[in-house]
């Protein structure tokens, strides 16, 4: 869906039954897992937590640094429903510099269903995966001043996985994170008072006020509090009755003319009537037909009146398929032992959507509106996307229901630029802060790395965003 799946840039040429026989990881272990020589087996850090057994946690938790231009990471699984065997997948990157003082983030892909393993590697890890399967170094890297946690969320997207305990809504999906951060701040404890954020892009609009509120909440009722400072948001959807509307932003790009803007608006109008009748599921079926293309093999108005197969980036008709190694890289023998999932199976996100179908249509803002009232909110989005343009993402936030909101609508706008360009446009009110950036796409940090670093990295520390 929003972002990615196996294929991070979908190909709409395939229909459905392509991609459930070819990408069906979820029940068929790949070749290279059938006939394994050594993967180990995989790591669960829950009984050593329990045990209070934290440095025999840790030292096994290590990742080989010598696979990885000797970088220093953990990995491993996280029992976050014991009904279930329900485990969270987590990589954990500590900061290069300053790792005693440097902000921790958790990043959450969307999808849903997309493994953050793919920000991991394309977007703002350490690393890029190269054509060649050979990683090289990211100067761009969030980890260098960062401490960045990596986790495969929901359970049974990427090395994720459950025995049935399925995310069915976002409540589920906060209750098993929380779980899963409880034990991570156990396993670093010298990181329970650095500054924390959550941060996430696309379907990770739902997932990161999910987590964050469920923190929010517990906090008062705990002894291990999380220092939960802020979230960050990256072309989230968030609120679909007030983002699903895209006809005038295609037509002013001039894809479609006014026909085709009169039938994108009553595809819109039948999708905002499902969800004002919390009849979900129907409001999905009507947005996967307009737009979305999940479960249509992409036959969608959008498609057939613009041509594009792809809406992560107006500039990009097509959809690139170059990304998709990183599915191949990662499972790998000797990188399966490495990150210590030995051979379970890499899920393609298939049964994830599947289960969350009722609440993907379904909205978080009043949750995002009592986060208002205690932290600081970055939503920011590439100005290229079209499944979440940056006009959606506003209209979005212009509803929201919090103390500064007439101010928002008010304020002025400003913005920030190096020494050769104007990278984005910035608003503030209140604890929001919203921002458009430009030459960029559905994923910021793979169209603009330099600037989404910058952007995140003056955001956490609350340093100006515009040139005064």
């Amino acid at each position: 869906m929003f972002c990615e799946l196996i294929i991070r840039s979908k190909m709409y040429t395939c229909t459905l039954i392509f991609l459930l026989c070819t990408f069906n990881f979820n029940y068929v272990k790949s070749n290279n897992v059938l006939n394994v020589r050594d993967v180990g087996e995989p790591l669960f850090l829950t009984p050593l937590i329990e045990s209070n057994k934290i440095y025999e946690a840790r030292n096994a938790a290590k990742v080989d640094p010598k696979l990885f231009h000797n970088i220093q990471s953990y990995s491993g699984y996280l029992t976050v429903d014991k009904r279930f065997h329900s485990n969270l997948f987590f990589w954990f990157f500590p900061a290069q510099e300053n790792y005693q003082q440097a902000p921790v983030l958790l990043w959450l892909q969307g999808g849903p269903g997309a493994s953050s393993l793919y920000a991991l590697f394309e977007e703002n890890g350490p690393f890029y995966l190269k054509a060649s399967n050979k990683l090289e170094l990211n100067q761009h890297s969030w980890a260098k001043k960062h401490s960045v946690i990596y986790i495969d969320n929901p359970v049974q997207t990427g090395y994720s996985f459950t025995k049935g305990g399925f995310a069915k809504n976002q409540t589920k999906v906060g209750e098993d994170l929380y779980q899963a951060l409880k034990q991570f701040f156990t396993l670093f404890p010298e990181l329970q008072h650095n500054d924390f954020f959550v941060t996430g892009e696309s379907y990770g609009g739902k997932y990161v006020p999910a987590i964050a509120y469920k923190i929010l909440m517990m906090n008062p009722l705990t002894n291990l509090k999380i220092n939960l400072k802020g979230i960050t948001i990256g072309n989230g959807l968030c609120d679909p009755e007030y983002q699903v509307e895209i006809h005038d932003h295609v037509y002013q790009l001039g894809l479609i003319d006014s026909n085709g803007r009169q039938k994108f608006i009553n595809m819109e109008q039948k999708v905002i009537y499902y969800i004002r009748k919390k009849q979900f599921d129907k409001a999905f079926r009507v947005f996967d037909n307009f737009l979305n293309g999940d479960f249509n093999g992409g036959n969608t108005l959008f498609k057939n009146l613009t041509g594009f197969t792809n809406y992560f980036n107006f500039l990009n008709a097509y959809s690139d398929r170059s990304k998709e190694p990183v599915s191949y890289f990662i499972q790998q023998e000797h990188i399966r032992k490495a990150i210590h999932v030995g051979n379970l199976t890499f899920n393609n996100g298939v049964e994830t959507e599947k289960n969350l179908l009722s609440d993907i249509m379904d909205s978080v803002a009043p949750w995002i509106s009592e986060i208002l009232n205690h932290i600081r909110v970055l939503f920011y989005n590439g100005q290229l996307d079209l499944i979440v343009p940056y006009t959606s993402t506003v209209n979005f936030i212009r509803n929201l229901n919090f103390s500064a909101a007439n101010e928002y609508k008010t304020a002025a706008r400003h913005f920030w630029s190096d020494d050769k360009e104007i990278a984005w446009y910035v608003k503030e009110a209140g604890n929001l802060t919203e921002v458009m950036v430009r030459n960029s796409g559905h994923m910021v940090p793979t169209d603009q790395p330099a600037w989404a670093l910058n952007l995140i990295s003056r955001f956490v520390r609350n340093q100006p965003l515009w040139n005064k």
